[in-house]
């Protein structure tokens, strides 16, 4: 394949992340297998990125992330001085057939200001889509701009604008995912698991106090805001409270966590996270929004970890209820599900990730949107 995609994953991390990272590491699973498939990559993100790409470019020398604690008139500045450079190189070269954006929100603005000799665009929607519905509501990409979304339950809710520009979805995927039914079995503990950054929308809160009610273990790993481990929490002392995040574990997650029956672990990555999700006895979420894409969910899959969830966003998309997990609507029933859990088969859930959710499913189906995206004419959208 003839085709060069400029991959635009952003200032914020390095990729891959060095540990959480949601869209980096996306980008970081999807780039290898699109140059497998022919296709050359050149990646907008941070000098010090690692993955191997025909080109990389940068603002940045190093991630930003630490400074989304600042207060927004003294941080809105590093999105736009980035995508400054990337809207620079693509006004200076002609090699670039496509950009694939990953920016929030302002990636998406930039790239349908560009006018219409700039490259088609598809902007892949990471995110609730409730968060800008003044951008959203008003979306006008002309024919070049396309967006898809990580589940069909995140496009259902867009506003109509949005979906006007869609060509559809993509399910997240995940390098757990391949070989994943033909992995031996790991020996299950008794815990469960809440992996994922510590926030009101995960329900880490709800999670420990189930725990603390039925009398399960529990593990939440993740960080809490900036800070990673739980020391350098601690020694961030009262100033840290300024981050929202922060103050929600103080508030309403910490009360529980005993280091007992409830413990916070912090960031976990590579085997250490692979290892500690292989032995859960199920993976919690505790959902209080509409999850868009669920990449903690399959990599639970792909590791024989049944999940036990509240059925809120791409959750029923993704698991089986009654074979790969347990689902309700109710998050009071979560502990029933919870005892029930040590029921399903592991096996049935590695085979489903092997099945659906590898890196090579997604780079394929994103090929094909590629070409959706390059070609108007043969592009039907997602009805409004």
């Amino acid at each position: 394949m003839s085709l060069t995609v400029l991959m635009n994953a952003g200032p914020w991390l390095s990729v891959p992340p060095p540990g959480y990272g949601g869209i980096e590491n996306v980008v970081a699973t999807l780039v290898p297998e699109l140059r497998r498939l022919g296709v050359r990559v050149v990646l907008a993100s941070v000098e010090s990125s690692t993955l191997p790409v025909d080109e990389k470019m940068w603002v940045f020398p190093d991630g930003q992330f630490q400074s989304l604690q600042r207060p927004y008139n003294q941080v809105c500045g590093i999105s736009q001085a980035h995508l400054n450079g990337v809207v620079r190189a693509l006004y200076t070269r002609d090699d670039i057939d496509l950009v694939h954006d990953h920016v929030e929100a302002v990636g998406l603005a930039t790239m349908a200001a560009m006018g219409p000799d700039a490259p088609p665009v598809l902007h892949t929607l990471h995110w609730d889509l409730a968060k800008h519905p003044e951008l959203y509501g008003n979306l006008d990409g002309g024919e070049r701009v396309r967006v898809n979304g990580v589940s069909a339950s995140q496009l259902a809710r867009a506003p109509r604008a949005l979906r006007e520009h869609s060509v559809g979805h993509v399910h997240l995927s995940t390098p757990l995912a391949v070989g994943a039914d033909r992995r031996p079995a790991a020996e299950k503990g008794d815990y469960l698991l809440i992996l994922g950054r510590i926030n009101p929308g995960k329900g880490q809160d709800v999670g420990a106090r189930l725990a603390q009610r039925v009398g399960f273990p529990l593990v939440l790993a993740g960080p809490v805001g900036p800070y990673h481990r739980p020391e350098d929490l601690a020694a961030a002392g009262d100033e840290a409270r300024q981050n929202p995040d922060v103050r929600f574990f103080y508030d309403q997650v910490a009360p529980y966590v005993d280091g007992d029956l409830v413990r916070w672990v912090g960031t976990v990555a590579g085997q250490e996270r692979d290892d500690l999700l292989a032995a859960a006895r199920a993976s919690l979420f505790p959902l209080r929004w509409e999850e868009p894409g669920g990449t903690a969910v399959v990599e639970s899959l792909a590791l024989g970890t049944p999940v036990v969830a509240v059925s809120r966003g791409c959750l029923p998309e993704l698991i089986e209820h009654g074979r790969t997990g347990l689902l309700t609507a109710d998050e009071e029933e979560l502990g029933d599900l919870v005892m029930a859990a040590g029921l399903l088969d592991p096996d049935e859930c590695r085979r489903e990730a092997a099945a659906r959710f590898t890196p090579a499913t997604m780079a394929q189906r994103y090929v094909e949107l590629y070409e959706r995206v390059r070609q108007p004419a043969a592009r039907p959208l997602q009805p409004a």
